[in-house]
């Protein structure tokens, strides 16, 4: 099945644009709890703790946009080298 680069693209970006504002919303409102998801994602790496007031709108925006960019172009990429490897077998 052929994927269509850009829809595929579209799709993951609105997703971690969707996951990245709750993630957002969710350390607001439970920093302690999400601190500790965090260390136990990172297997021990040994993270600081941070206040969450210092939660600004310029670093979600920074953040929401580099991140849904990132992932728009990993999927795009993605998808692209799918369908070469689709067409080559």
């Amino acid at each position: 099945m052929k994927h269509e680069p850009i829809t595929i693209a579209n799709a993951a970006a609105a997703t971690t644009a969707i996951l990245f504002i709750t993630c957002r919303i969710l350390v607001s409102l439970f920093p302690s709890l999400m601190f500790t998801i965090a260390q136990s994602w990172l297997h021990g790496v040994a993270l600081t703790k941070f206040d969450p007031t210092s939660l600004s709108i310029s670093s979600l925006l920074i953040g929401l946009v580099s991140s849904t960019v990132t992932v728009w172009v990993i999927s795009y990429v993605f998808a692209q080298i799918y369908n070469y490897f689709l067409k080559n077998k």
